[in-house]
Parts: C-alpha cells; sequence; structure tokens
C-alpha cells in the first residue's frame, strides 16, 4: 500500500478548512475508510501487546513527567517509512495540511502524531495543546480507531468552545476532529472499554535556533 493521499482541493478537506476558518474546530464523523480505520486498531493494539507503547507523561523535555492523575493514556509516536498503514495516514494529513496552507496561509511544516490508547477507566483533564515554551504547533488533529462504539461506552473528548457549552464528541471508528492548538480547551472523559486514537499536530517553523 502507498501513501495515501488526496488533492488538496478535495470537497471534504475544504470543509475542514472552511469549518477551522469560521470556528476554530472540525468533526467529521466519516473521515478515514472502514478498512484503514480497522488496520490501524490492529496496528495500535499490536504495538501495545508488544509493549512499545508507553505512558504518556505531562509537560516537555527535561520537565516532562508521568502523572496519571491528569493523564492515563499509552502512547507510540509514528514514524513514516516503518508501516505501510500509517504511511496511508500519515499521507492523508499530507494532504489536509496542503489545502490549510493553501486557504488559511498558516504555514504548516510538518505534522507529528502518536498511537494512544485509554485503558478503561483513564482520562486526560482539561488542558490546551500547545507548549508555553513552544508555539510550533497549530492545528490539533485525532482521528478515532474504535469498532462499535457506543454512546454509553462513555470516553467522549469534551471541547470547551467560546460559543456557549461544552461540545462532546464520541469517539466513533473513523471520525476526525481538528481544532486550533491553542484556542479549544478539552478533555478526555473516562470510559468502560479500551479506547484507541491517533493523536496528532500540524506544526509551523518556530523560533528556536538549529
Amino acid at each position: 500500500m502507498r501513501a495515501m493521499q488526496i488533492p488538496s482541493d478535495h470537497p471534504l478537506l475544504l470543509r475542514i478548512v472552511d469549518d477551522l476558518a469560521a470556528r476554530g474546530w472540525s468533526q467529521q464523523n466519516i473521515f478515514l475508510p472502514q478498512a484503514l480505520t480497522l488496520e490501524l486498531a490492529a496496528e495500535c493494539r499490536k504495538r501495545a501487546a508488544e509493549g512499545e507503547l508507553a505512558p504518556a507523561a505531562v509537560g516537555r523535555g527535561p520537565f516532562s513527567e508521568i502523572r496519571e492523575g491528569i493523564r492515563g493514556d499509552h502512547i507510540q509516536w509514528l514514524e513514516p517509512g516503518q508501516v505501510d498503514t500509517c504511511d496511508s495516514y500519515l499521507g492523508l494529513m499530507d494532504s489536509l495540511r496542503e489545502a490549510m496552507n493553501r486557504s488559511l496561509f498558516l504555514g504548516l511544516e510538518d505534522f507529528e502524531s502518536h498511537f494512544a490508547l485509554y485503558p478503561p477507566g483513564a482520562f486526560y483533564l482539561k488542558h490546551v495543546d500547545r507548549f508555553r515554551d513552544d508555539d510550533r504547533r497549530m492545528v490539533s488533529a485525532v482521528i478515532y480507531l474504535n469498532d462499535a462504539w457506543l454512546p454509553e461506552h462513555g470516553g467522549q473528548l469534551r471541547m470547551y468552545l467560546e460559543e456557549g457549552a461544552p461540545h462532546d464528541v464520541v469517539p466513533t471508528g473513523g471520525c476526525l476532529v481538528v481544532f486550533l492548538s491553542s484556542e479549544v480547551p478539552h478533555e478526555v472523559l473516562p470510559a468502560t472499554r479500551e479506547r484507541l486514537s491517533l493523536t496528532g499536530w500540524f506544526r509551523r517553523r518556530g523560533n528556536e535556533p538549529f
């Protein structure tokens, strides 16, 4: 399977761009093909079974630490060229990056992403995605990989939006949520079953020396 890309003027991508421009977030309930969603879920579970997913830390660099009272997910970062299935996903995200740059002039240079597995009962308290000392993360993107998820399973992404009441996203497989990293506080609610996703960030060039 080659890296999967679609034209940057694809109607689905343009709908996401329009949403970001109008309100700072977008939810597409059917973004990934079901076959790719299932393959990514299987890859996440395979890595978890092999012990490759590690408890996620809070903070950045030397100030990062494991704090299960704040977040309880286990993660592993994606690296291009490892697995065709992941490369297909990264190709789609690169198409979205091009679409956002073309219409929103965000200067997005790359995309980083990791698998995230939340065991039953795990959560992530309310936060924003941009670090205080690093302004490179511009747009957050979360793809859910859960088959046959029901609202009563919990695990919603709760976004705190300026326009009123919080908005909850049920983490059903194939659903994509995109939002401006510095402007949408959010949390992950506990679930009664294992919860899988790919979480990532589109980044611009930082002001750090090379």
